[in-house]
């Protein structure tokens, strides 16, 4: 079974194309990096490829290569500006295993000894606090 056809109009589409506004916190001619609006903890970053690709089952082979070496130089950021005790990366593939937007992306999480993950629920966090956020990661790198 193949995944569905790509959706241009996505939101992380509508974010590659300026439509819709993003906290950025590394931008090259692969990848985009911004900080996620419903973070499950304080730096929650989501990455994501320009090209077109509904999830890592359709994705060029060529895309994983750059998308992958950039989530890691985030990890190893955010993990840094948040004094961290670790990072969870998470990636989804269709509905049923819990994607809700259909272009491929990763997530970056700051991880807390002893501290729980926040749900990623229909709460947005206030832009003062993303773009402070981002500011923090971007020094980092």
């Amino acid at each position: 079974m193949t995944s569905g056809a790509y959706d241009t109009n996505n939101i992380f589409g509508k974010i590659l194309r300026g439509e819709i506004p993003a906290h950025k916190v590394f931008e090259d001619d692969y990848t985009l990096a911004f900080m996620d609006v419903m973070p499950q903890s304080e730096g929650h970053v989501l990455v994501i490829p320009k090209a077109p690709s509904r999830n890592i089952l359709d994705a060029d082979p060529a895309t994983l290569g750059p998308l992958i070496a950039v989530v890691q130089k985030i990890a190893v950021a955010a993990q840094e500006a948040f004094d961290a005790d670790g990072v969870t990366v998470m990636q989804f593939n269709e509905a049923p295993a819990g994607q809700s937007v259909f272009h491929l992306h990763f997530h970056v999480i700051p991880r807390h000894e002893g501290a729980a993950l926040k749900p990623h629920s229909g709460k947005m966090e206030d832009g003062g606090v993303l773009a402070a956020n981002a500011a923090k990661i971007r020094d980092a790198l």
